[in-house]
């Protein structure tokens, strides 16, 4: 696949919360993932990394009341999404979080994904 259809294909699975398929299917094994300073998780490196990085995250999630996912824009072999959701944490602190998210894709594969927001403090 190209970075369009790489791109296309995530958010498709993004918007049906295909998370595991998603990873399964687009990312390289050795992907890097990259959150901004202060985050629960600041880096992550490879698959099994980045899920227990996403098992962090949900476990501290309590509801997710609405989540969306922007158009891929596509410069080369990266592509950029803004998203968004409506999101309660375990201790009742709900939040409308935004943040954009940067791919780069290689062979097919994204190979990294680094999130810009504001972390929670």
């Amino acid at each position: 696949m190209n970075t369009q259809e790489v791109a296309q294909r995530w958010a498709e699975l993004c918007r049906q919360g295909e998370f595991k398929t998603c990873y399964e299917e687009l990312y390289s094994p050795q992907c890097v993932s990259i959150e901004p300073k202060g985050a629960m998780v600041e880096r992550a490196e490879g698959l099994e990394e980045m899920a227990a990085k996403g098992k962090k995250w949900n476990d501290n999630l309590k509801e997710v009341h609405s989540a969306e996912v922007g158009e891929p824009i596509v410069a080369e072999n990266f592509f950029t999404a803004r998203q968004a959701m409506d999101i309660t944490f375990q201790d009742g602190n709900r939040v409308n979080f935004e943040e954009m998210s940067l791919y780069e894709v290689r062979d097919g594969k994204i190979v990294m994904e680094q999130f810009f927001y504001t972390p929670q403090k």
